[in-house]
């Protein structure tokens, strides 16, 4: 039914039955895998039309594959383009000052809380970077759109628990990467290790359904694939596992590169105070410009990844076509195009690997590498490094060639490569985004609730406050021993001054003379209601303190409440285990 509010919000009845039956929530999950599996379709069929409308292209046709793109068209698509977006994004600053947030913060931050009419506004924005051929992936809006879907569908239809809100939000991306590359394992995992932040017994059956049932529906319409394909692979070797895990330190090093080179120009716009929509303008006309050069550096690269042809390719165009895309992708994302780095990764990756082979058999030629294979280990390497999810690469290379041999240096590759990342940078790009934004997390694991648990909500507001002028006589009478353990002394304006432990004042051999200053502790440190759960135990353990007034936070340090490390560790342990329970479906 549809509430006062205009969305769909399932009957009471049916609502309870889905909350107590782990069956029900599979089968939203196939619904949701629907959802992402037509969210693929239509996005995909939106770029297309606005290839041949703006390219003058046939349906079918890629963008990116093609010869020659007109100059005139190269040049104004993308500027004007960036210009119409970078306008749109003023008016919607009016209309919606709030900034859109993906799956992974989402998940990390929010309990799988995504906005409905934000992820369509991030797709839409998504779907016409890449339409006038911006150097960005579409893969960012695919799961922006459908896991917002579905957490709608899970919020607002069923009001579903915190830990299967976020299955439903990985569900959704697990059903668009599917979809998007023709690869189930993959979008299963992908949801597994970038959106839900692990995997839990409870997970693997909705998120599994979602991505089959999304592969299949997006596949009814038309068929995505990354177009990979080897030859025969004997059996690997120990020198190839040396050569892949090489490749894998390179694949690190440049995903690294890349990431900081988009933070880079973020920032030098930024410094120059360039007018916001002016920035993706320059955006498009820089890739316009490169364009003129080699049109593989435009939208996603789809038609652009088809390993047969790179052999007959001459390996000074490969390398050309391997820096542009580069600088054409920092460059659109730098400049404020939407989309993400998925794809470009994997189509950087293939040539890098091109490259890499070619190169190595410069330097040693009898062992004779083949450059589809390294091609597959770069563009996994790769993406590893910048997007995160070794096994999810690892899966990709397996589901697009078959072959489970040469999946054996992909994984080692990756996981070189994942590990060299984490350690030198220890960010993908998602995370690395919300860093810059101030953000202390680095995966979507689930640690929304300690931000959730602040100190406003468990501190105690009847405390007891004496003013500090008051004789300790007449304080040991207020207050005998066993009545109260501290007390807040504040001035006469109110401030805090400290706490006053009832003991020490009835202490036989305390100094009078100093009246109730002589036994009041903490006078500068305090609890703020606005901090978490982990920063309040943080003060505890470095005041060693058994318990702290709570001050409010406008200065005035007037003191609102009481909280006990007791307490706080109690409820800290409390919502510790209730949250593992939940990732393994014991509730």
């Amino acid at each position: 039914m549809l509430t006062s509010a205009g969305y769909f919000e399932a009957p009471r009845r049916l609502r309870a039955f889905v909350r107590a039956h782990e069956t029900s929530l599979i089968i939203l999950a196939a619904i949701v895998g629907i959802i992402g599996g037509l969210a693929v379709a239509a996005m995909s069929m939106a770029v297309e039309v606005l290839h041949v409308l703006l390219f003058d292209l046939e349906m079918g046709d890629r963008l990116s594959s093609q010869y020659r793109i007109e100059p005139l068209r190269a040049l104004l698509v993308p500027s004007l383009g960036g210009l119409f977006l970078g306008l749109a994004f003023l008016l919607l600053l009016r209309w919606r000052p709030a900034r859109e947030i993906d799956p992974i913060e989402a998940n990390a931050l929010h309990g799988g809380r995504m906005s409905f009419r934000g992820s369509v506004i991030v797709a839409s924005q998504t779907v016409w970077s890449s339409g006038v051929g911006a150097s960005v992936g579409l893969e960012a809006g695919y799961t922006q759109l459908a896991s917002g879907l579905a957490a709608s569908l899970g919020r607002r239809g069923f009001h579903l628990r915190r830990a299967d809100q976020r299955i439903m939000v990985g569900c959704g991306a697990a059903a668009a990467i599917a979809g998007a590359f023709g690869a189930p394992l993959a979008g299963a995992f992908y949801a597994f290790e970038l959106v839900i932040g692990g995997y839990t017994p409870a997970s693997l059956t909705p998120v599994g359904v979602a991505a089959v049932t999304g592969y299949f529906v997006a596949h009814s319409f038309t068929v995505f694939s990354l177009g990979v394909s080897v030859g025969p692979v004997g059996d690997v070797l120990g020198r190839d596992l040396a050569i892949a895990a090489l490749l894998g330190i390179m694949s690190a090093l440049f995903g690294i590169g890349i990431m900081r080179g988009v933070a880079l120009c973020e920032a030098l716009l930024t410094k120059v105070r360039l007018w916001p929509p002016l920035r993706p303008a320059l955006g498009g006309l820089g890739v316009g410009v490169l364009a003129l050069i080699t049109p593989q550096v435009m939208s996603s690269g789809h038609g652009a990844l088809h390993f047969a042809g790179f052999i007959s390719i001459p390996l000074t165009v490969v390398a050309t076509m391997f820096t542009l895309k580069a600088i054409a992708s920092v460059i659109s994302l730098g400049t404020g195009f939407r989309g993400g780095l998925f794809f470009a990764t994997l189509f950087l990756g293939a040539l890098g690997g091109h490259l890499f082979a070619a190169g190595f058999d410069t330097i040693w030629p009898d062992l004779k590498l083949s450059p589809n294979v390294y091609a597959i280990i770069g563009m996994s390497a790769l993406s590893a490094s910048v997007i995160g999810g070794p096994l999810t690469m690892s899966f990709i290379a397996l589901e697009s060639t078959g072959n489970l041999w040469l999946t054996t240096a992909v994984l080692v590759a990756v996981i070189i490569s994942t590990q060299i990342t984490r350690e030198l940078f220890g960010y993908s790009f998602a995370t690395w985004r919300l860093h810059l934004r101030g953000e202390t997390v680095r995966s979507a694991a689930d640690v929304g609730w300690i931000r959730d648990l602040t100190v406003r909500s468990l501190m105690r507001r009847d405390l007891a406050t004496v003013t500090a002028n008051m004789p300790i006589e007449e304080f040991r009478e207020k207050f005998p021993l066993g009545s109260k353990t501290q007390v807040v002394v504040v001035d006469e304006t109110g401030r805090y001054v400290g706490l006053a432990l009832v003991a020490d004042a009835h202490a036989p051999d305390i100094d009078k003379d100093k009246g109730l200053l002589g036994v009041v502790h903490f006078r500068h440190v305090v609890l703020y209601p606005g901090m978490n759960i982990q920063e309040a135990i943080a003060v505890f353990e470095s005041a060693e303190a058994e318990s702290l007034a709570v001050v409010d936070s406008d200065g005035e340090r007037r003191p609102i409440g009481i909280l006990t490390e007791a307490h706080a560790m109690r409820r800290y342990v409390e919502e510790s285990e209730q949250r593992r329970r939940e990732a393994i479906g014991e509730i």
